[in-house]
């Protein structure tokens, strides 16, 4: 595996375990994020993604392993080092976790009036710039099941971004989108990472879009970080579990065509 080593990692990932009773989720996951990079993490569904991203997050307490932030340890008894963390930190849900009894301003102030003491005017106008500047503020008083799923989702990261984070967190934020949809929330998401600064930590297993849109990609497999490293060195990898990640759509292409020649192909029972 290829581990990025700069001077000034953002985020030192190392030895991440977790397990859930008997099913070993995560065995030792490493990853070095760089500050101010957009860091895409892929795998095949059900390889613990999801879980991983939360381990750094602190939703999920890992059962052993170490997560820096900045340097600091995030030990998990230090009350005052989690918070912290959480101040400079936003996560973005896969399904938005938007309320939908709470209109569109309403949950972009959320996380500022429960994390901070600033004045309810300057909430506001906190929460009407992010809008602006996603161009939302047109829709600030409607609800979200008024708006389309592009529009959700971009209230979701006015949400994650109003409290001015450092890092943000996504989780699968293209599941259930289309093609074009799913180019949209990529491009929005290096525009406002350019733009505001963050950086980005993704979790996917769409891996076209996420070579385009990453600055470094790792691959989680079999419960470790297999491989990390620029796109560029991922097109290149000649490691098979790279490989069967990465040349999956021409397999598919190469069966197809032997099916409708008549061959018969082996079942793989990977589903």
């Amino acid at each position: 595996m290829t581990i990025a080593t700069p001077a000034d990692l953002f985020l030192d990932v190392r030895g991440v375990a977790k397990r859930f009773g008997e099913n070993v989720v995560l065995s030792g996951v490493d990853l070095a994020v760089p500050r101010g990079s957009v860091i895409t993490v892929l795998g095949k569904s059900g390889t613990g993604k999801s879980v991983f991203l939360k381990c750094l997050a602190g939703i999920v307490r890992p059962d052993s392993g170490e997560i820096r932030f900045d340097g600091n340890p995030l030990n998990a008894g230090d009350a005052a080092c989690r918070t912290e963390f959480r101040r400079r930190c936003s996560y973005l849900f896969q399904s938005n976790a938007l309320l939908d009894s709470l209109t569109v301003l309403e949950n972009v102030a959320l996380p500022l009036e429960v994390t901070t003491q600033m004045p309810n005017r300057e909430i506001r106008q906190r929460c009407l710039e992010a809008l602006s500047q996603l161009d939302l503020e047109g829709n600030r008083d409607r609800f979200p099941g008024q708006l389309s799923g592009g529009m959700q989702k971009r209230v979701a990261l006015a949400r994650a971004i109003v409290t001015r984070p450092e890092l943000v967190l996504f989780d699968e934020p293209t599941a259930g989108l289309d093609p074009l949809r799913r180019n949209a929330v990529f491009e929005m998401i290096v525009k406002y990472q350019r733009q505001f600064g963050f950086t980005a930590v993704l979790v996917t297993h769409d891996l076209p879009e996420a070579l385009v849109a990453s600055d470094q990609v790792a691959l989680l497999d079999a419960g470790r970080m297999h491989f990390q490293g620029t796109p560029a060195a991922f097109n290149a990898s000649d490691d098979p579990t790279v490989r069967a990640f990465r040349d999956s759509a021409g397999e598919l292409r190469d069966t197809i065509a032997a099916l409708r020649r008549g061959e018969t192909i082996q079942n793989k029972n990977d589903l």
